[in-house]
């Protein structure tokens, strides 16, 4: 009879470094897109990848889809607790206008400002539900698990996202094209 040798195991789960490397524009702009704000979007990414990093053996072990769905979830949830608390720990004293990116025209640049300014009045759990959905682009399932509710929840706050995007004033008579 002939042994077999064991087969080595090897480990093809990124480490914490090419993880961010890979992911950390899409998250900064998942956090843009819930804070409205570059400062404090960097911020949240931040603190949710230093909560993440002290994490990151035991999710190295739990599957390999398993990161996007745990970071996903820290930025939510201290996104939310940040704005739970009265003082955010910082007091702007004037809002700089959106700068346009180099070869970007005004017509994008007003949309992107008007898109934000009604994301801006939206509660934070409609906000949160509408960026999941459609900008990460999560089913219903996903999103409700990002969040810890139900697909029933995610639905409603889904339609009354959008139905308050669709009646808001920066967005109102410039085409039903934005939302």
């Amino acid at each position: 009879m002939s042994r077999q040798q064991p087969e080595t195991v090897v480990d093809s789960a990124p480490t914490f470094e090419d993880y961010v490397n890979a992911r950390g524009s899409a998250l900064l702009k998942t956090a843009w897109l819930l804070t409205g704000d570059h400062q404090r979007a960097e911020d949240l990414v931040q603190t949710a990848l230093t909560k993440t990093w002290l994490h990151w053996a035991q999710i190295r072990h739990e599957s390999d889809g398993a990161y996007d769905a745990y970071v996903r979830r820290v930025i939510l949830t201290t996104y939310l607790a940040w704005w739970r608390r009265r003082w955010t720990g910082e007091s702007p004293t004037a809002q700089l206008p959106e700068q346009p990116a180099e070869g970007d025209d005004q017509e994008a640049t007003a949309q992107r400002r008007d898109v934000m300014t009604a994301l801006a009045k939206l509660p934070r759990g409609q906000r949160a539900v509408l960026v999941l959905r459609y900008f990460e682009d999560l089913t219903e399932a996903q999103t409700a698990d990002a969040l810890g509710c139900s697909a029933g929840t995610v639905k409603s706050q889904a339609a009354r996202g959008l139905a308050t995007l669709r009646s808001s004033p920066s967005l109102t008579g410039k085409g039903a094209h934005y939302v």
